[in-house]
């Protein structure tokens, strides 16, 4: 199953899990003084770790490769419609925080997701 290429302007190749290659969809919006870094599965495009599985050492590299810093990005994750029947490939946005120990998810709702993109 292909994702839509509107869901994200480039392919980010990464070092998942044991350093296998991986990739991913990233879209970086800057409005606002804000700066969203939206990293989209890309399901069996992806040769290797899942956004959500890869989560904190992701968001870090992409930090590397573009000059970011980790503590200022909103960090999101999206599981893109793919006009699957099985409802666990509906489209859904998650912002990521990696303050604590573990990664804290918290869905956004359609309209919170539409004001990061529009």
């Amino acid at each position: 199953m292909k994702v839509p290429e509107r869901y994200y302007d480039e392919i980010f190749p990464f070092a998942g899990q044991w350093d296998m290659p991986s990739a991913c969809g990233l879209k970086i919006i800057r409005k606002e003084n804000q700066i969203y870094v939206i990293v989209t599965e890309l399901y069996q495009e992806n040769p290797g770790t899942s956004v959500t599985y890869a989560g904190k050492s992701l968001a870090q590299q992409i930090c590397d490769k573009k000059g970011l810093d980790l503590s200022q990005i909103h960090y999101i994750e999206c599981n893109p419609d793919t006009n699957s029947k099985l409802s666990f490939y509906d489209e859904e946005y998650f912002e990521v925080s990696f303050a604590d120990e573990k990664p804290v998810y918290r869905q956004l709702s359609a309209e919170e997701i539409k004001g990061v993109i529009n």
